[in-house]
């Protein structure tokens, strides 16, 4: 199946608790943007997320990070659309270097992955 990717850096806005660390459900709306692509390529309908199965927290994000957000569909049901999730930091913030030091990440770090199930309603699947 098709893999989606989105990437986005992470501002103060994103930042939730000291320190500029982002709270993890930020992963989960990414991943809620992925799902919603999938869905319109897969059948031409944004459709609704319906339940996440699984959800792993693995590492912390911080406000000027860059992350990564994969997603992919695994097995499509009549209405239903079973996906997985994973999330990298691909770009560190280093704010004790000084307010904008930034560096690529030689590897890039798995912040997050889950599961879930969406729904597109038979009278709205167009493909």
């Amino acid at each position: 199946m098709e893999k989606v990717m989105i990437r986005i850096r992470l501002s103060a806005h994103n930042a939730h608790y000291g320190g500029g660390l982002v709270d993890g459900a930020y992963s989960l709306q990414l991943f809620g943007d992925v799902a919603t692509e999938l869905l319109i390529r897969s059948d031409g309908d944004e459709g609704l997320f319906r339940a996440y199965d699984n959800v792993e927290f693995l590492a912390p994000l911080y406000a000027g990070d860059y992350i990564e957000a994969y997603g992919w569909i695994t097995k499509k049901g009549n209405t239903s659309r079973k996906m997985e999730f994973e999330a990298y930091k691909v770009i560190k913030a280093l704010p004790d270097l000084s307010d904008s030091a930034a560096e690529v990440l030689e590897e890039r770090i798995l912040v997050a992955k889950a599961s879930g199930t969406c729904i597109v309603p038979k009278d709205k699947q167009r493909f």
